[in-house]
Formats: C-alpha cells, structure tokens, sequence
C-alpha cells in the first residue's frame, strides 16, 4: 500500500447545525447538517489537503535546484535522490515536462511530495514528508470506441486531417493497407470506414489510438476489409485478415517511408540532371521526403552493411532470406549496425542528401538472387492466412463487425456527425 503524506491542514470544513424543535425535543433527536469540500483528486492524492505548485522544467532546472529554490536543503536533496535513483534517474527531466510539488498548508510551505511527468499517461512520484518513497505510475485510461467514414477528395491525410481525426490513425490505416492499397495513387471517390479505439485521461484528453478493430477501404471500385484478429492467445500475437481469411500484410512493404511520394522510378534509360541528362541506368525507386524522416526496414532480415561509400552516401543493405536482399541509400544518419536483426517496419536510419543527390530522398534497391529489379513489377508472397483451425471462429469473430461496418454511413466533411463515438471501458 502507497504512502501517501498526509501532513498539512485539512480543507474540509464541517459545520454543524443542531435545530431544536418543539417536535425534535419531544422526540429525543438532533438533526445533523455536513458540510463538506468536495475531495479534488489526483495522482492519487486530495489536493485540498496541500499548496500545489505547478509548473514545467526550465532550461538549467535540475531536480536539486527546484527542490533547493522550494526550501529543501541540500543534504535532503541528496539523500532523496539517493533513495529515488532505483526508481528514476532524477537526471532524466526534460525540458517543457510538467512537474507537481505538493507543499503543507501551513506558513513554511514544505513540499511534501515531487511528481513528475514524462507523458501524459505516466507520472513518477518521490515522496520525502516522512521517510522517502518513490514509484511510478499511470494515470486511469479510458477507451472510447469511435466510428469514421469518409470520401477522399485528395489525399487520405488530407481528408481525415479536415475532419478532426488524430493523425496517428492516418498512419496506423496507412499500415494496415500498406500493400493492398496505393496510398500514393489514391483517386477522388475513393472512400473508407474504420472502427477504432482511443485512449483519454480525464475523460478529455487524448493520449493516441489504442486499435482498430476493422476498416473498410474502396479504392478504384475495389473493396479491401481489414479485421484485427488475434491468431495466437497465448503470445497475443494479432493481424489484420480480410473476409476471406486472407492477410492484408504482405513480406515487404510497399515503401519503405510513410507518406512520401515517389519522385523517380525504377528505369534502366533514365536520364539524369545530376549528371548533365547522361543516360544512366536508375535501378532504384526515389521516395522524396524531408531531411530527418525516418526509414523503414520493409521486411524483417538482418544487416549485412551499413556504411557510407561513394555516390550512395550513407546507406543500409538488408538479406532478407537467399532469395531477397534490400538497400537504403542517401541518409542523414544511420541506426543500425552489421549483423542486426530487423523487423519489418523499424526504423533503420533517416533520410538525407548524401552521395550523390539533388535532394532529400531515400534511394530504395530491391535485390533479387544477387540482380536490382523493379520491386513494383515482383510478384512478391503475402503472409500467412488464418489457420484452418481457426476458420470457424474468425467468422464468427468477424461478421458482427463486417455488418456494423456496412451501416455506417459516409459521412461529409462539414457533418456535425463525424466521428461517431461511444466509451466502452475504463482501465485502472
């Protein structure tokens, strides 16, 4: 059981009110009236128990300075952060993080307690009224489950950026529909539907999406469903499967940036400005994006370079198996190192303009038995379906949500009734 500090003076006020009456004399009885101050609760304690002190970490704060500009000695300070160091390293603060001082209510204004918070979900606290405790913890979460649909009129980014939906579920249905859907040719018309789950603390504030149950994409009049659907229990292990069982996920995805676009495909008589319009041999696909953006390894395999040399600049070669090898040229900066293992989707480096380049992009060489092809002409295999033992149950698992994703309606852009939402629980 936590600790909490309970010095300092109570905030609850009780007044009592003794109404004699002719009738309550006669019958032996005192009527009661409380009072109270309703309890503000957080973090786990009543703040109208303490002096709060609010604020945010300051270029030049350190953990000994807040406590010292707060009343603390130095000799306290340093046993705090001795006993604390276990729990969190008090030299981790970040600039622009909020932190919480809870003081007495009294004159000396002692703090009592030093909360800090990394994000909005986790905060620490370090206790040092009496003894010295420190712990983390999260703030309660609750789920919300929402509804979107919309029609493209651009870009999908676009789109949903115009209707107030989180940006983060922008590129989670990007991932989703990495393969079966060209997010980089996207027509007018084009439209979706999603279900999904966000996370709020305070009942207000967002911390991001949580997951997508199911979505429903039409793209060029074809029809693409995704089900999230966990095909191992035990190891909660989940995908995305499509109406007939089918993985949306493909070995490689089809770029290896997010939201980019293609600025110079794979063609073996392109001519070059870079090299006064010569005609060179391009072998790779151009992904334009800004300085910093970070790469993505498009399918899991291990490193076998990562180094700089000549024209590619600072570049990374994965093998994938002996059938597939890929190379990431021009980045700012590498992140992994020869002989890592990686998993499709973690981020290998960044774009930049080294080498030989006229501007920011990641230079993208896919390798086939030793020779660059093109990988938007490979016929390349998709990931595994739902096992035959499962059938059963992903049908049944599946048809509540395909028929609820049916009735959505579109909704359009000015609609007052996009998105939907409902709360379905709360986390402690």
């Amino acid at each position: 059981m936590k600790f909490k500090c309970l010095i300092g003076l109570t905030s609850v006020f009780i007044f009592l009110l003794s109404c004699k009456t002719e009738e309550s004399l006669n019958k032996g009885t005192e009527e009661v009236y409380r009072m109270e101050q309703e309890d503000l609760m957080e973090f786990g304690y009543n703040l109208n128990n303490f002096t709060v002190v609010r604020d945010t970490i300051k270029p030049g704060d350190t953990f000994g300075l807040i406590l010292e500009r707060n009343n603390i000695d130095y000799p306290k300070i340093y046993e705090i952060a001795e006993k604390a160091k276990d729990t969190f390293d008090i030299r981790k603060l970040q600039i622009g993080k909020p932190y919480t001082l809870l003081c007495s209510k009294d004159e000396s204004r002692e703090p009592q307690s030093f909360i800090y918070q990394p994000n909005r979900e986790d905060y620490v606290v370090i206790e040092f009224c009496d003894s010295i405790l420190a712990y983390r913890e999260k703030k309660p979460i609750t789920l919300r489950r929402k509804v979107a649909s919309g029609i493209i009129s651009d870009n999908l980014s676009n789109t949903m950026d115009r209707q107030g939906l989180p940006y983060q579920l922008i590129y989670d249905m990007s991932d989703i529909y990495a393969w079966t859907v060209d997010f980089f040719r996207l027509q007018k018309g084009d439209r979706f539907k999603v279900i999904y789950n966000q996370r709020f603390i305070d009942d207000s504030i967002s911390t991001g999406i949580e997951s997508i149950e199911a979505a429903y994409f039409e793209h060029r009049d074809e029809s693409f469903y995704a089900f999230n659907y966990v095909i191992d229990s035990t190891k909660s292990i989940a995908d995305y499967f499509d109406e007939n069982t089918k993985s949306l996920r493909k070995t490689f995805l089809q770029a290896p940036v997010k939201f980019s676009r293609v600025s110079s495909r794979y063609n073996l008589n392109r001519r070059i400005a870079y090299y006064g319009y010569k005609r060179r041999p391009h072998k790779g696909t151009d992904f334009a994006a800004g300085v910093g953006t970070p790469i993505l390894a498009t399918a899991n395999g291990t490193v076998i370079e990562s180094t700089r040399r000549g024209g590619n600049g600072k570049y990374v070669k994965i093998r994938h198996n002996p059938t597939y090898s890929t190379q990431y040229l021009h980045m700012s900066k590498r992140a992994v190192n020869v002989g890592d293992y990686v998993k499709q989707g973690d981020v290998i480096g960044y774009v930049g303009m080294t080498g030989n380049t006229a501007g920011p992009h990641v230079c993208y060489r896919f390798w086939k038995f030793g020779k660059q092809v093109d990988p938007f002409k490979e016929k390349l295999p998709s990931a595994e379906s739902v096992p035959d033992s499962l059938l059963t149950d992903y049908k049944n698992f599946i048809s509540p949500l395909k028929q609820e994703l049916d009735a959505i309606p579109y909704t359009e852009e000015d609609s007052e009734a996009f998105p939907q939402e409902s709360e379905i629980t709360q986390l402690d």
